[in-house]
C-alpha cells in the first residue's frame, strides 16, 4: 500500500493535471435518462452514448414508453452502442421495474440499483455518486489500469481494486478521483504505449519508475 505522503502527492498532482475532470456522460437533470446512458455505456464510448440518446429520448419520452417498447425496435435504435440485444432487454426490464416497484424513480441504495437488469456495481456506484452525491469508487478499465500502475493495488478484480482505493483515499475524493483516473487513462496512461515521459506523476508512479530503470 502506498504511503500517505505518496498518496497525497498523487491526488494533488492529478487535481492539478485535470482540475475540470467530470463524468463525460450527458446529464440533463433527469435521473432515468442518466441511468439509461449508464447502461448503454457498457463497452461503448460515452461520446457514442451521448449521440444516440439525444434522439432516443425524443422517441421514448417517458419511463413508461421504454417499459412498453418493442425490444426489436429499441435494439435497432441503440444498435451503434453495441450489445444492443442485451441492452435493449435490460432497459425495457429496468424501466418496468422502476414503474412497478419504485414509482418511476431511480433508487439510491446499492442493493436496489444492483438488482436492476444491466446495472452492476460499477454503474450503481456511478449513479450514487453522480445523481445523489454519495461517495463511491467507480472502477472501470481506466481506473483499474491507472490504480495498478500507480501502486494503489495489485489486483485485476474490480471489487478488490475498489476496496484497495477506498482504504487509502479520503472519502470526499472518491467521486472526483474516478473522473481524474479516466481523464489520465485517456490522455497519458493509455493501455498501450503510455506516455510516461510526459507524465507529472512519473516520480511517484510504480510503473513509470520501472520504465525509467529499463532505459
Amino acid at each position: 500500500m502506498l504511503s500517505k505522503t505518496k498518496t497525497s502527492k498523487i491526488l494533488s498532482t492529478l487535481e492539478d493535471m485535470y482540475p475540470l475532470a467530470e463524468c463525460s456522460l450527458d446529464f440533463d437533470d433527469n435521473h432515468f435518462h442518466f441511468l439509461v446512458r449508464a447502461i448503454l455505456s457498457a463497452q461503448c464510448t460515452d461520446k457514442r452514448v451521448n449521440e444516440v440518446t439525444r434522439t432516443l429520448f425524443d422517441k421514448y419520452s417517458t419511463i413508461a414508453a421504454f417499459a412498453e417498447a418493442e425490444q426489436e425496435q429499441l435494439a435497432q435504435d441503440i444498435k451503434t452502442c453495441g450489445l444492443y440485444n442485451a441492452k435493449s432487454r435490460n432497459i425495457i426490464n429496468t424501466s418496468s421495474i422502476l414503474v412497478e416497484k419504485y414509482n418511476g424513480e431511480v433508487p439510491v441504495e446499492s442493493e436496489d440499483l444492483e438488482s436492476l437488469p444491466g446495472v452492476g456495481r460499477k454503474v450503481a456506484n456511478l449513479i450514487r455518486g453522480e445523481l445523489f452525491s454519495i461517495p463511491a469508487v467507480v472502477v472501470d478499465t481506466h481506473c483499474m489500469r491507472v490504480a495498478k500502475r500507480l501502486g494503489f493495488t495489485d489486483s485485476n478484480q474490480p471489487l478488490r481494486v475498489e476496496k484497495d482505493l477506498a482504504s487509502c483515499i479520503p472519502k470526499d475524493k472518491w467521486i472526483t478521483l474516478g473522473h481524474r483516473f479516466v481523464a489520465h487513462g485517456r490522455a497519458l496512461c493509455t493501455a498501450r504505449s503510455p506516455k510516461c515521459n510526459s507524465c507529472a506523476l512519473i516520480e511517484v508512479c510504480r510503473h513509470g519508475r520501472s520504465q525509467e530503470r529499463k532505459r
